[in-house]
């Protein structure tokens, strides 16, 4: 039989170091790609809200670890919100490595918040074909203030564009324009307005042009050395994608209705569990998100206020008013959820729920709700009229206390009761149909 000869040790000790030797050139290879000369690039292409803040702290946190040049920001944004807004112009405004805002690709926009952050970079370029300015506040849908908030709010955003404009040395009062007079520029006129530094095509150009390029960070001034240098692109995670997509107004109040909706539904009819289920999540996933808008919440309220008519219309089995009620609260709510009565954020453009998703959802309501009604009514009238003994006798719980009104759940369906005689039962006790009046079962206690 044949055996394994190891190798002699005479050459096992070159070959042990020779693999020694592969292995930290490649170590030191990628130490020297993950340290080598870069550019961070990340995009921010919707509204300026948390998500969006906190996606631009982290790339800032890993430019700086990372040992990057600078950070590059492509900017295209309609405003959002003056709270994410200040936290983005703080960071940029008070951070160790220079930024440069893009304002890109060509018919890209910095709005209202998007004018405050380009203007707060080291370095503001845009490519051409975009524009930048309009930040002068509105109210809700779109309309114009009332002259005593419009001035303290216009006033308030215009020192914010002052202060900014002072420090990174632009514009101050064509900056101050676009708060106090909604003026926008095209990319040539703001360089021509010292509002941007120069228009580039694209990212290799940029770069180009700022090669050598002297910047006032907080450590001092620091020179741009752009030669040679990589761009490496930084994504959104998974997570700051999904919250992206949830905040948008319409998908929120779709999340708020269909929770709302899903909660009513095992309400009415207890152990489906998957209408609460999907509600419950929907619920929740609503609640995060519009904690980070600008939600007007006596509009939550009155959809949640239709979410209870309509079980309510459930329990009274088709009386009407209810019903009608429930309609009327939630088309009231979808208008309000993002209508703001006092003064508005002067970097947040006009917000609100889409005809587009309100009308489906309240269709949705009307027919939805309609249709659970009429089938509870239906299968209530069907065992009234046709097998009345099949009801009486049956034993089911208090699903309240009945005195002597109240609802008794029967297998899975939840019926409107009142007590036989005088009896005050408890919710949670044990009971017996005795008689059917109607729609209404007649039950007494089961003692013992």
């Amino acid at each position: 039989m044949e055996t394994f000869s190891p190798l002699p040790k005479a050459l096992l000790q070159p070959f042990v170091l020779a693999l020694s030797a592969l292995a930290l050139i490649g170590g030191l290879a990628g130490v020297t790609l993950g340290q080598g000369r870069h550019a961070v690039l990340i995009d921010i292409d919707d509204a300026i809200n948390p998500v969006t803040a906190g996606f631009l702290d982290r790339a800032m946190i890993k430019a700086q670890e990372d040992g990057a040049e600078l950070i590059i920001v492509r900017l295209d944004t309609p405003g959002g919100l003056l709270s994410s807004t200040r936290v983005m112009v703080a960071r940029l405004l008070e951070d160790g490595i220079p930024s440069v805002i893009y304002v890109a690709p060509g018919g890209a926009h910095a709005a209202s918040a998007g004018t405050f952050i380009t203007a707060a970079a080291n370095i503001a370029v845009m490519a051409p074909g975009t524009n930048i300015g309009a930040a002068s506040p509105v109210g809700g849908g779109g309309v114009d203030l009332p002259e005593t908030i419009k001035s303290k709010v216009m006033e308030d955003a215009a020192a914010l564009m002052r202060d900014i404009a002072t420090k990174r040395g632009r514009n101050v009062e064509k900056l101050e324009a676009t708060v106090l007079d909604a003026i926008a520029y095209s990319s040539q006129e703001a360089v021509d307005l010292n509002v941007v530094d120069f228009v580039a095509l694209d990212v290799g150009e940029l770069l180009q042009r700022l090669d050598g390029t002297i910047v006032a960070t907080k450590d001092g001034p620091r020179v741009i050395n752009t030669t040679g240098i990589e761009p490496r692109r930084l994504n959104l995670s998974f997570v700051e994608r999904f919250l992206l997509v949830l905040s948008d107004p319409n998908i929120s109040f779709i999340l708020l209705s269909i929770g709302g909706l899903g909660i009513t539904v095992e309400l009415s009819n207890p152990g489906l569990i998957v209408p609460g289920v999907v509600g419950a999540i929907c619920l929740l996933l609503a609640f995060l998100v519009l904690g980070n808008l600008p939600v007007n919440w006596a509009g939550v309220a009155f959809i949640l206020l239709a979410m209870a008519l309509l079980f309510l219309e459930v329990q009274v089995a088709g009386f009407g008013i209810l019903g009608a009620g429930a309609i009327i609260s939630f088309v009231i709510g979808g208008l309000l959820l993002f209508d703001r009565f006092g003064a508005p954020s002067p970097t947040m453009p006009s917000t609100g729920v889409s005809l587009w998703a309100l009308l489906p959802m309240t269709v949705l309501l009307l027919g939805g709700g309609g249709w659970f009604v009429a089938m509870m009514v239906r299968s209530r009238q069907t065992v009234g009229d046709s097998t009345i003994e099949t009801v009486v006798g049956q034993i089911g719980t208090a699903a309240s206390d009945l005195a002597p009104n109240g609802m008794v759940q029967l297998t899975s369906e939840l019926w409107s009761a009142v007590t036989d005689g005088d009896q005050v039962i408890k919710r949670g006790e044990k009971v017996e149909v005795v008689g059917l009046e109607g729609l209404t079962i007649r039950v007494s206690r089961i003692e013992g």
